[in-house]
């Protein structure tokens, strides 16, 4: 079976009530992503003032046979006065779950990053419990830095993540 087409593209207007469910909805976040309802015009808000586009970060539409599936986004971390790297991060819908399409979706978001913008490091992070989303990042290139101890509360409890970076001259799978 060969993998699915997947790509990524800018937000638009019409992917908004998309975006919002993942605010909204417990079983669309998933479960390690719920935090509890938020305001949902935070996706609007953002989108009228940059459409989702910044400097300090943003988000892209993950898309399989064109089918709008979840999202990608990426921020600014500042290290330094003189350095920044990005963290990033993948959701998707639960029907696109499990199908390799997070992978391939964080792969490209990786490449994007690295050809459009001068940062050396990306970050990704993710709860200990989290191994479907730890087997994807290794296969989309990261390296597994360590676990970050009580890092998150989610759910009533703190719970510990596991940190992971690629750097610019590490080597990328060809596909994943």
């Amino acid at each position: 079976m060969a993998a699915e087409s997947v790509t990524l593209r800018p937000v638009d207007e019409d992917d908004l009530p998309l975006l919002e469910r993942f605010l909204t909805e417990p079983e669309t976040a998933g479960p390690f992503q719920w935090y509890g309802y938020t305001d949902p015009r935070r996706f609007r808000q953002r989108w009228t003032e940059n459409r989702l586009l910044g400097d300090d970060g943003g988000q892209l539409i993950v898309t399989a046979g064109g089918e709008p599936l979840g999202f990608v986004a990426w921020r600014k971390v500042v290290v330094s006065a003189s350095t920044q790297c990005w963290n990033m991060g993948a959701q998707l819908l639960p029907e696109a779950r499990g199908r390799g399409i997070g992978t391939r979706a964080q792969l490209q978001l990786v490449r994007y990053l690295f050809a459009h913008t001068p940062v050396m490091r990306i970050e990704a992070d993710t709860e200990a419990e989290n191994i479907a989303e730890q087997r994807a990042l290794e296969k989309a290139g990261f390296t597994r830095e360590g676990v970050l101890r009580g890092i998150v509360f989610r759910d009533g409890r703190w719970r510990d993540g596991v940190a992971y970076s690629v750097l610019r001259d590490d080597p990328l799978p060809a596909d994943v």
